[in-house]
């Protein structure tokens, strides 16, 4: 039986990682012919072997139909040569003055340049700096004649991309309507809705999905830091202003907002806008100021004093149930609780090399709850707690019912 892509070839570059493979994998079972390249060693082996390198939704089992259906990973770059299509997952990262790094794309971009022939279709698929599209279709398009170029962001949750490329609708976007068609022709089998846009659009679109997200987080965590600074249970007051309060439906709870994209693409928008955008810097403050507090918080717990004694922090990847500790805000905890002079024991389901959980709670005189991982949603804590999330250290609040119901 036909599938959709059946005829297509395509090469990811980067194919190993959180972006790439979980797209390959769709293409694969879509009926491309799908080489997964990517210069981790480890990596490539892990997924030749049906095994996804990452914590992953269904991964494993979807993975090895890939392969039974050609899925390749390979750290070849010829394998580039053939494919119709090469997609580029290398996103837009921040030096240390938080500006984009552009140089990084293009050099990613210009390795593989000796593959650019006539007709092929070069789609960008991680989040770009507003502007980066049409940079690179310039260097393209008066070096290589009748090259493709389209830029289409993922917009999964990590974890969950197989099950998102299946249910959200994906974005497009090209200058050309040749370039526009070519990409839709391998998106359209994937996702229910292909939206159109201009790159610009694309480009700003994702920064401001994520940038959105990024200040939910800290309008959460500001006012946590209002109402514990003064004594007072926020978590107490979340419950009451939430319950059964429609306007209050989509008002998140306190968190640690971390991870690889979120405080990345603020900063990214800001540097776009010329750094006037005030309320990315704000919440920058407060989510990342976050991880501060927590540390005078067990000061505080435990008598002021924190040298010589032991912290323990459950969990270290940057969100629940996930294995991926990049820019997780739990590191930034450990290393600001060790300069104070404690000693710091690090507890993870996910990640390897971790302390043993029984471990962590009997040798700690306080804990922090860093990560709210499934696994410590019922632990009973006996030594002074830091939760920030509201989980472990869940309060009561009292509700009296009336007798009558809202139409009485």
């Amino acid at each position: 039986m036909m599938k959709p892509l059946d005829g297509k070839s395509i090469a990811i570059i980067g194919g190993c990682g959180h972006v790439g493979l979980p797209l390959g994998v769709k293409l694969a079972l879509a009926g491309a012919e799908t080489y997964l390249v990517d210069v981790n060693e480890k990596a490539v082996a892990t997924v030749n072997g049906g095994r996804f390198p990452f914590k992953e939704l269904d991964g494993d089992a979807q993975l090895r139909r890939a392969l039974e259906r050609g899925l390749v990973a390979t750290s070849d770059p010829g394998a580039c040569a053939s494919a119709e299509a090469l997609v580029f997952v290398t996103g837009t990262p921040v030096d240390e003055h938080l500006n984009p790094k552009l140089s990084e794309v293009i050099r990613i971009f210009d390795l593989y340049e000796e593959y650019f022939a006539p007709g092929k279709l070069l789609i960008l698929r991680s989040t770009l700096f507003p502007g980066t599209t049409e940079q690179l279709w310039r260097r393209v398009r008066g070096s290589h004649a009748g090259i493709r170029l389209a830029f289409c962001p993922e917009r999964v949750s990590q974890g969950f991309a197989l099950e998102e490329i299946d249910s959200l609708p994906q974005i497009v976007s090209a200058f050309d309507e040749e370039s526009f068609e070519s990409a839709f022709e391998i998106f359209a089998p994937l996702a229910p809705k292909i939206i159109r846009l201009s790159p610009l659009e694309a480009e700003l679109g994702k920064l401001m999905a994520n940038s959105w997200r990024y200040l939910e987080f800290a309008i959460a965590n500001q006012f946590y830091l209002i109402a514990e600074s003064q004594g007072v249970d926020f978590h107490r007051i979340y419950k009451a202003i939430t319950l059964d309060y429609p306007r209050a439906a989509g008002y998140k709870a306190p968190g640690f907002a971390a991870g690889p994209c979120l405080f990345k693409d603020t900063m990214q928008l800001a540097s776009f806008f010329d750094n006037r955008f005030y309320l990315g810097h704000s919440a920058m403050l407060v989510n990342e100021g976050l991880a501060s507090f927590v540390v005078s918080r067990v000061k505080h717990e435990l008598g002021g004093e924190i040298w010589g004694r032991t912290v323990g922090l459950l969990g270290m990847a940057f969100k629940a149930d996930n294995d991926d500790t990049r820019e997780a805000l739990s590191f930034k905890i450990k290393k600001l609780l060790e300069f104070e002079g404690a000693r710091v024991l690090c507890a993870d389901p996910y990640v390897p090399g971790c302390d043993a959980l029984e471990r962590v709670l009997a040798e700690s005189d306080a804990v922090v709850l860093s990560t709210p991982h499934t696994e410590y949603r019922h632990l009973e804590v006996q030594m002074p707690l830091v939760d920030v999330w509201g989980i472990l250290d869940d309060p009561a609040i009292e509700v009296r019912d009336t007798g009558r119901g809202p139409a009485d």
